[in-house]
């Protein structure tokens, strides 16, 4: 919770602000995109992982693959612990993929927080991946979209709560809110 409100509250605090006099509202659909982009992303990546190991257990000759998709996810997992940060490739690739998703969002009207909270799937994020890395390893895509959607549960009360006091405290903090 404190690396999220950290990171994208201000950003939160800026959709119910500019969805104004349904702020709240705009905060809840897009915790509502949140959930389902998440789930989508955990969903994705649960079956991914599950069909390169079906494929691994029907062809010999991909259980050495097999193997290093599950080391390469512990040294990404390693590198992001030690360095604190996500590997640059990684970041630019995400980055790109925003880029092309975001002026989408901006056509959707009265529900693009919605479409917003569906595509910050796809933000720059360590956190997020490191989640995304657990439900690709969870076993099922049932379970790869619980993981994601329990991730964006638990953070998304604090990037619902936070916001919501940020723009109170705007609206009675005397600076025009």
């Amino acid at each position: 919770s404190p690396h999220c409100i950290a990171m994208c509250g201000a950003a939160c605090a800026g959709i119910g602000r500019a969805a104004r006099p349904h702020g709240t509202q705009a905060l809840l659909l897009f915790q509502g995109g949140r959930l389902a982009g998440y789930a989508a992303l955990g969903a994705v990546a649960a079956a991914s992982m599950q069909g390169l190991g079906w494929l691994g257990g029907q062809v010999a000759v991909l259980r050495p693959l097999w193997t290093l998709v599950h080391v390469a996810a512990v040294v990404l997992g390693l590198s992001l612990l030690v360095y604190a940060r996500q590997p640059l490739w990684l970041d630019l690739g995400a980055r790109r993929i925003w880029a092309r998703v975001r002026p989408g969002t901006q056509r959707l009207g009265r529900v693009a927080p919605l479409g917003l909270g569906a595509a910050w799937a796809l933000l720059p994020c360590g956190l997020l991946y490191s989640a995304v890395m657990v439900a690709a390893l969870s076993g099922s895509v049932f379970n790869g979209a619980a993981v994601m959607a329990l991730f964006a549960v638990g953070s998304g009360l604090v990037l619902f709560a936070g916001p919501c006091l940020l723009l109170r405290l705007g609206r009675f903090g005397g600076n025009g809110g």
